[in-house]
């Protein structure tokens, strides 16, 4: 039974394989796979710098222009001022006998001695002024403040003195005035000098 039907199982299998085989797909040449490989390389490039964005180009830079300068114009004229002529400043004499000013006691000579006497129960501002120029060439006043009974030792030059006081009241106002004059001689003699304040009048006793 076996050998019967082993030719027709082999007849069935040839007629299958003969019909439904594909055939074989043919075989590439070296030449032809080297020419799809550069095909497709180049077709790769293409594409990636197809996709590659377009650089856009930069404007372009200005070039700066120098500025012009201001054009100077020239000021206007400015007239000219007349001279002012100023007065004519007064100068001070320079005349020895002008005996209005503070006595140079240092260039007057030499001094005595002067006991300056306030009698009077009041403060007393007194001047004495050496009222010309003296054997030195020198004149001019000093001032002195004394308080009440106050007695005060001074040097004074030789030469001509006029002594003025201002006997203080109350606030310092002056209630009374003294006056009086005296010499006091170039001599070398120390003598007592004395120059007394009493009420409306001044006493010297000296020589």
């Amino acid at each position: 039974m076996f050998k019967k039907v082993l030719p027709i199982l082999v007849a069935l299998a040839f007629l299958l394989t003969a019909c439904g085989a594909e055939p074989a797909p043919p075989t590439m040449s070296a030449a032809d796979i080297n020419s799809t490989a550069i095909a497709a390389a180049q077709t790769m490039v293409a594409q990636t710098q197809a996709a590659i964005p377009t650089a856009t180009p930069l404007p372009p830079t200005e070039t700066p222009s120098p500025t012009p300068l201001p054009t100077f114009t020239p000021p206007p004229v400015i007239p000219t001022l007349e001279q002012l002529i100023l007065p004519t400043a007064t100068v001070a004499s320079s005349d020895p006998n002008n005996c209005n000013r503070l006595l140079n006691v240092a260039e007057a000579g030499p001094t005595k001695n002067v006991r300056i006497e306030n009698t009077l129960k009041s403060n007393v501002n007194l001047s004495l002024t050496l009222w010309e120029p003296n054997l030195f060439g020198q004149c001019g006043s000093l001032g002195y403040q004394l308080t009440k009974n106050q007695q005060l030792k001074v040097g004074l030059p030789s030469g001509s003195w006029y002594a003025y006081a201002w006997v203080l009241g109350t606030g310092d106002v002056a209630q009374s005035t003294a006056e009086g004059s005296f010499y006091i001689g170039p001599s070398k003699t120390q003598d007592l000098l004395r120059l007394i304040i009493k009420e409306h009048i001044i006493g010297w006793v000296g020589p």
